[in-house]
């Protein structure tokens, strides 16, 4: 993928990180979810669509509520792995991007979007997801990110990543709402938005491994890159911490409601 607004239109591919995602990334809380399905969200006998789905981090962690799922994503390897990870689970994946939907009218109770939504083209895609949703559908967009002003480890991670790669543009996260472009206004009301904080536990390998799944490292470096930063990163948090430490994170939650 390329986009002049991420990272100034460097390349990355979640799909090339798709095996340390699978095993790193699945960081999300109880809480997180269970705040989801306390607001009327992926409850039961809902059909629910996970766009950027990634390894079904959502539709897998959501499955007992009672949902019937379907994840799509644009990456192969990523669809892959969400199968692997899904076995036991009637959860369906779709390989494509999300702007090309083919779903039928009307055939969604929720549509969500994970750590995902300021991916897309949304000129094409927010009147798809309007036709796709039932007439009292949902769009739930949710986003959690470390703190980096506020936790000194994560900090240090950060300033790694930026050696590395200095134009990756995930940096320097503060609390905000997530920002819905314009053309949402078309078909959505916002229903509700909230901000909370979250302190996700962490051993030295599993922070490793959630900074090498980023963007800014796995997605877009060379493997030798990769494996420079790792050795660095690695040595760092051996210097600044213990083997078991919590990063301050913050969960926003914008729920979008059709006209």
């Amino acid at each position: 993928m390329k986009n002049q607004n991420i990272d100034s239109g460097k390349s990355f591919d979640f799909g090339k990180t798709s095996l340390d995602y699978a095993k790193y990334r699945d960081i999300y809380p109880k809480e997180f979810y269970e705040k989801i399905h306390s607001l009327g969200l992926c409850i039961k006998n809902q059909d629910v669509l996970d766009l950027g789905t990634g390894t079904g981090v959502l539709p897998r962690n959501m499955y007992h509520y009672g949902a019937n799922f379907i994840g799509i994503d644009i990456s192969k390897n990523q669809i892959e792995q969400a199968r692997e990870l899904s076995k036991g689970m009637d959860i369906s994946y779709i390989n494509k991007s999300v702007e090309s939907l083919n779903f039928e009218k009307s055939s969604f109770d929720v549509v969500t979007a994970c750590q995902c939504f300021f991916y897309f083209n949304h000129e094409i895609l927010a009147p798809q997801i309007y036709d796709i949703l039932k007439s009292n559908g949902k769009l739930a967009i949710m986003y959690m990110a470390w703190l980096p002003y506020e936790d000194k480890i994560a900090k240090a991670s950060e300033d790694l990543i930026l050696k590395y790669n200095p134009v990756w543009s995930g940096c320097g996260e503060v609390r905000h709402e997530i920002y819905i472009p314009k053309v949402y206004n078309q078909y959505f009301d916002v229903e509700t938005s909230i901000i909370y904080d979250l302190k996700i536990p962490f051993t030295r390998d599993t922070w490793n491994g959630r900074i090498k799944t980023c963007r800014g490292i796995g997605a877009s470096l060379s493997n030798d890159e990769i494996s420079a930063f790792e050795k660095e990163h690695l040595k760092m948090l051996s210097e600044v911490t213990s083997n078991n430490f919590d990063i301050l994170h913050y969960c926003a939650i914008t729920v979008l409601a059709k006209k």
